[in-house]
């Protein structure tokens, strides 16, 4: 999805927000635009406002956890995926066949997470961000977003990759097949194939060898469903 089309949805998109309210009435509300089982109304903000403001509700608590939202979370019902609780996911992300997201992730709109990669807990996807097959996108790692400017380029993640915890990677880079990228590195620009970096710059220290690839070898049980 490029960033033109990203654009274009948030801004035409219908601004929502959603609600949830649990309440007591003496007698039958009609809440117009919304869902309602038994003493729960589920619906926009907008449409269930004036109904509490006519008092025809006395007794009430609301939940709501965002305002005017130009995009809702990804239905994350038929993923064939492992979706850890509070991991947030906007709509229209890309999620390959058994990949794993751990406890806090982020992952913005138009990312694309190719298949039984992992990514842990407090990751960051920004939009449009693509990261192939197999790989481990690290705890706390920032993978920049490219939504604004539209002209700029998404950062790419290769298959087989390993990208240590609290690492950046900033906008425009791509990080080649099975390369590795050490914990609380800042990428700031392309990693070769099976290069091993480090530091802020990053910089190569070494091509990956036969110590590195076990020390940074993806464990496939994790990602079995």
């Amino acid at each position: 999805m490029n960033a033109e089309a990203i654009i274009r949805f948030i801004s035409e998109s219908e601004k929502k927000t959603p609600v949830k309210v649990w309440f007591n009435a003496d007698a039958p509300v009609q809440f117009p635009n919304c869902r309602v089982y038994g003493h729960l109304v589920i619906g926009d903000w907008k449409d269930i406002k004036p109904v509490l403001d006519s008092g025809a509700v006395a007794d009430y608590t609301i939940e709501n956890d965002c305002r005017n939202s130009a995009v809702p979370l990804l239905d994350l019902l038929n993923l064939n995926a492992r979706i850890e609780p509070g991991a947030i996911i906007r709509d229209m992300v890309s999620i390959g066949s058994g990949v794993v997201i751990m406890m806090g992730a982020v992952i913005n709109i138009g990312a694309v997470i190719g298949d039984n990669t992992m990514i842990d807990m407090n990751a960051v996807l920004g939009g449009r961000a693509i990261v192939g097959r197999h790989c481990h996108i690290g705890a706390g790692a920032v993978l920049a977003g490219v939504v604004e400017p539209a002209s700029a380029t998404p950062v790419v993640i290769e298959d087989d990759v390993m990208i240590g915890a609290n690492a950046v990677v900033i906008e425009g880079c791509r990080v080649g097949k099975g390369a590795v990228v050490a914990a609380g590195a800042v990428v700031i620009e392309d990693v070769p194939p099976y290069a091993v970096v480090a530091g802020c710059p990053a910089t190569v220290i070494k091509m990956k060898d036969a110590r590195a690839a076990q020390k940074t070898e993806l464990v496939d049980a994790l990602r079995r469903l």
